[in-house]
């Protein structure tokens, strides 16, 4: 048996401006009512992750934190599975009021649809 990976280095993440604006350029989408998830295939071998949790519709930084911490741990063990893709994350609202459990399983989702829809596009 293989052993995993589970750690969230440096070079998982996404840092410069110019890396969020290449996924926002044009984006593969999976939206549901707690986040909103874009990706772009990257020229890696890993996949990154950036987090664009907004002021606007998460008023609290407590709540913000909590929502940018469920997601990079929800990331950080499914990395394995996502292959070389650039995602960014967009929390909504609802997401304030939702238990951790279904933010998870919401993240599940989205990782899975994003991969399959990324694995079409070039």
């Amino acid at each position: 048996m293989t052993e995993q990976n589970f750690n969230f280095p440096s070079e998982l993440r996404l840092k410069k401006p110019a890396e969020y604006k290449k996924v926002f350029a044009k984006p593969v989408k999976s939206s549901d009512t707690y986040f909103t998830l874009l990706a772009i295939k990257n020229d890696f071998d890993h996949p990154r992750l950036g987090l664009a949790i907004a002021k606007k519709n998460i008023r609290k930084a407590v709540h913000r934190n909590v929502i940018k911490r469920a997601v990079r741990e929800n990331f950080r063990i499914q990395q394995e599975s996502l292959g070389n893709i650039d995602i960014v994350v967009l929390a909504r609202r609802e997401a304030v009021d939702a238990p951790q459990d279904l933010l998870r399983k919401s993240l599940e989702k989205h990782w899975l649809r994003l991969v399959s829809r990324c694995d079409s596009c070039s």
